[in-house]
């Protein structure tokens, strides 16, 4: 067992970033993020009131969303946050599906008002993803399409939002998407700099680590590292994490497990079916694990991508 909590388990991230008695910490992380785009997040965060994590859809039988952190500032800016451990197909799609939840929420409920302005306030979605992006693309010399990493090995921060394909100028600023690539941050600690850099660092490295490096001496990366003391734990909480940190390793081992057949597989029927086919299998493990551990359907689903109706089958 760590010293230090692993902050992509569910529970090491709701109790470094999802509780009231923690919310500076992640005012700190949201600050350093946005301090990398400041032309899309222009005010510092100085306060922020969590908000019901779980929504319903319009119907009984619509999809529902449940976010990992949910918040507002004072004025009134929407903010998703996630830690994302497995790469999904359809990822990009529940991006933008679960933003679409905060856009319904500030349409005018006062029924006695005959018109609305459609005025919106901002609405930001953080991913912190234990994973690189992959797309298909048609390779050149088959013509046959394959999986392969989207970006480069300097693209570790994705900032997205809607642009004039003509111009390259922002069309709209309000609705914008932050991605980070965590296996691509290789920096050391004597390379930290920036807070940035620094909050990074944490969330790759803490479950790694022993004691707190000298090149984490702010007050805020104090508390970061007390918090994250497993040793303080009460016997619930400890009990808790432990739940979750196994959940955590089945999910990593049937992902290992499912990259290893499927580049086998993909050995004999090629590249794309192979790794397709590994994906699949791994999001079955994952489903199976998840259902004895007697998890939520709807995590199921968040998890694996899995439709309700393949994991009821299993």
């Amino acid at each position: 067992m760590s010293k230090y909590i692993n902050p992509y388990t569910d529970f090491g991230f709701k109790k470094l970033f999802g509780t009231e008695l923690n919310k500076d910490l992640l005012i700190s992380f949201l600050n350093a993020l946005f301090e990398q785009s400041k032309d899309i997040v222009t005010d510092e965060i100085t306060d922020i009131t969590y908000l019901n994590a779980e929504k319903l859809g319009r119907s009984a039988s619509e999809r529902r969303a449940i976010f990992d952190v949910y918040c507002t500032t004072k004025n009134g800016s929407r903010f998703i946050v996630e830690m994302q451990n497995v790469f999904q197909q359809f990822f990009k799609d529940r991006s933008v599906y679960y933003s679409s939840f905060p856009i319904r929420e500030m349409a005018k409920k006062d029924t006695k008002a005959e018109t609305w302005n459609y005025e919106l306030q901002s609405i930001y979605t953080v991913g912190i993803l234990n994973f690189v992006f992959k797309d298909e693309k048609k390779d050149e010399d088959t013509g046959k399409m394959k999986i392969v990493n989207e970006f480069s090995d300097d693209d570790l921060f994705h900032i997205v939002v809607l642009t004039d394909k003509n111009t390259g100028r922002v069309f709209y600023d309000k609705l914008a998407y932050f991605y980070l690539e965590m296996p691509k941050f290789q920096k050391t600690e004597a390379e930290l700099v920036t807070m940035y850099d620094k909050w990074l660092f944490v969330l790759k490295n803490l479950s790694k680590l022993l004691e707190r490096p000298r090149e984490l001496q702010e007050r805020i990366f104090e508390r970061v590292f007390r918090e994250a003391e497993i040793a303080m734990f009460t016997p619930e909480e400890y009990t808790e994490y432990e739940e979750s940190l196994h959940s955590l390793w089945d999910i990593t081992n049937a992902m290992n497990d499912a990259e290893t057949k499927g580049f086998d597989k993909g050995k004999k029927e090629g590249e794309k079916l192979g790794i397709e086919k590994g994906e699949k299998l791994a999001k079955i493990d994952m489903a199976r694990i998840m259902k004895v551990d007697n998890e939520p359907l709807e995590k199921i689903i968040r998890y694996t991508g899995l439709t309700k109706e393949e994991i009821e089958k299993l």
